[in-house]
């Protein structure tokens, strides 16, 4: 008969006393951060009047705004998805030569000052850049005052959190899995769309979460590139300009109340019950 291992004395003695006071600064440690980004969120939304709540919910080119940045950060986390899963999987799966150079790319946006961001765009997709300028005189395809330009902004700051995401998940994707699915016959887009795409799902649904709100919050990149019209951000700021504080942080509230909605949305469809339960 095997011997039994007996439970070590920190286990059974100091070890309930011990998680408790763990838990209790984890806690106390966490209260704290949740503070600095609950206090400010709070004292906007309970700032502006209903009166002004309902002005801007009617002013025209408020709900234009806000439609604009949902649009634009939608495609831009679609634009993000097709092209960010392939090249994310590459530098998950991948053993290449500046794969590490490669992934240093593609994060480079996170650390860029946003100023930073909206004149390298200039360079690049405005009436004189190197891409801006041939796409209007051959295609007739322009990136200054036009969607196009817009999109092109959100994917440029908001992409590296598809890719990372992604990257994440599917590093996380046991490759022996993969190997029973090729041992059964299945070729690579197979097995890639029905084993491995499913499994690291949630990773990439959360991409496409962070993605869209990293792009429906983008304000200098897109107002340097673009500005007219104006994202829900630009609107706001020329808002906070022309009439002060409270017409300002009526049309904030409005885009936080959105967003919040559409976060929800996402994250249901993304974890299910886990999502609204809080996982097991």
């Amino acid at each position: 008969m095997a011997a039994r291992v007996s439970d070590p004395p920190a286990a059974t003695g100091n070890w309930a006393p011990a998680a408790a006071l763990l838990r209790l600064v984890f806690w106390l440690l966490g209260m704290v951060l949740l503070a600095v980004v609950a206090l400010p969120l709070l004292r906007l939304a309970l700032a502006p009047s209903i009166a002004n709540l309902v002005a801007a919910a009617r002013d025209v080119e408020v709900r234009d705004a806000l439609w604009l940045s949902l649009e634009g950060a939608a495609l831009a986390a679609l634009v993000a998805m097709v092209l960010g899963v392939p090249l994310a999987y590459l530098l998950a799966r991948g053993r290449f030569r500046g794969r590490g150079f490669i992934a240093a790319v593609v994060d480079l946006p996170l650390s860029v000052p946003h100023t930073v961001s909206g004149i390298a765009l200039l360079m690049v997709f405005g009436r004189r850049g190197i891409i801006g300028a041939p796409a209007e005189a051959y295609l007739g395809l322009r990136f200054w005052a036009t969607l196009a330009g817009i999109v092109v902004a959100m994917v440029f700051v908001a992409a590296p959190y598809m890719v990372s995401a992604a990257r994440i998940a599917f590093a996380a994707v046991d490759p022996r899995l993969e190997m029973v699915a090729r041992s059964l016959g299945l070729g690579p887009w197979r097995v890639f769309f029905r084993v491995t795409l499913p499994l690291a799902w949630h990773g990439i649904a959360t991409g496409f979460t962070l993605t869209f709100a990293r792009a429906i919050s983008e304000f200098a990149a897109v107002a340097m590139l673009v500005y007219y019209p104006m994202t829900a951000p630009v609107k706001i700021y020329e808002l906070f300009l022309r009439f002060g504080l409270d017409e300002a942080a009526a049309a904030a509230v409005l885009l936080l109340a959105v967003t919040l909605a559409l976060f929800l949305v996402f994250r249901h469809f993304a974890y299910g019950e886990a999502a609204a339960g809080g996982g097991r």
